[in-house]
């Protein structure tokens, strides 16, 4: 089987992605791209595990909601879930999933220290 990397920089390894993998790959990050599910994942990683019940409460919407954005987490791999009796729970079944949140993170930090950076001298001279 041949082996297909996309290196940290994004730049392509030498053979390029097939068609079939770089859309695969973007339905993973569309499953992060909505902030409910980017929510939800922070949540449990703060703890072992959750019911759908406390997660909807602690993220301040429906257990339907929450659900569906869980199940979806769910289809790519982010999360497991366990049925015990009536409730449903779940917890991060793969980890990587925060390194990537991270380095996400701190690049988008940076680009805002840098745009207040910026913007402050243009708001002092018009003082």
């Amino acid at each position: 089987m041949r082996k297909y990397k996309l290196t940290y920089t994004g730049a392509m390894a030498s053979d390029s992605l097939p068609v079939a993998a770089l859309e695969q790959i973007a339905l993973y990050f569309q499953a992060l791209s909505e902030p409910t599910r980017l929510h939800l994942l922070r949540l449990l990683r703060d703890s072992a595990e959750h019911s759908v019940g406390e997660l909807a409460e602690l993220i301040g919407t429906s257990p339907a909601n929450a659900s569906r954005h869980l199940s979806m987490l769910c289809q790519h791999g982010f999360v497991a879930r366990e049925s015990r009796g009536n409730a449903v729970y779940y917890r991060v079944a793969d980890e990587s999933v925060y390194e990537m949140c991270d380095v996400v993170c701190g690049h988008i930090a940076r680009r805002l220290e840098a745009l207040q950076r910026s913007y402050a001298p243009a708001v002092r001279r018009r003082a």
